[in-house]
């Protein structure tokens, strides 16, 4: 297995350079099939590991890296691309589940923000947001 600081950390950072403009100076442990990305800085805390430290982070996707509601609040404030900035009435529907139209000509993945925090990742594809919420994050609401 990887130490985090190999070939699992420079792909990660290289994905994350390409998609986002930044990478965090963390450990990136890639873990599974399904290429879920995990996240941590060492410290002095000694506790059993049984190798599942650090927090989701994302998953490697076959065209990038796409970054979880922690991972984009770990990467957004300093990312310098693909950032797309949502008014309430899409950041009420995104988080709802629903896929939301924004004024991109580009696809692929991108950091949603609202106001000061970010929501997630999510791949633009035709000009609209493919939803990534997972149900049991998802805002219900009440019609009014």
């Amino acid at each position: 297995m990887s130490d985090g600081r190999g070939s699992d950390g420079e792909l990660v950072r290289r994905l994350l350079m390409e998609d986002y403009g930044y990478a965090p100076e963390l450990i990136y442990r890639v873990r599974g099939n399904h290429r879920k990305v995990y996240a941590y800085r060492p410290c002095g805390l000694r506790v059993s590991d049984i190798g599942r430290r650090g927090v989701y982070f994302g998953r490697i996707e076959s065209d990038g890296i796409r970054l979880t509601i922690e991972g984009s609040f770990l990467v957004g404030p300093r990312a310098t691309k693909n950032v797309v900035e949502l008014d309430d009435d899409r950041a009420r529907r995104y988080l709802s589940g629903e896929g939301v139209e924004v004024d991109r000509d580009a696809e692929g993945w991108v950091i949603l923000k609202w106001r000061s925090y970010y929501l997630g990742s999510s791949k633009v594809k035709k000009g609209r947001l493919l939803n990534y919420v997972p149900k049991e994050r998802r805002l219900r609401l009440t019609k009014v």
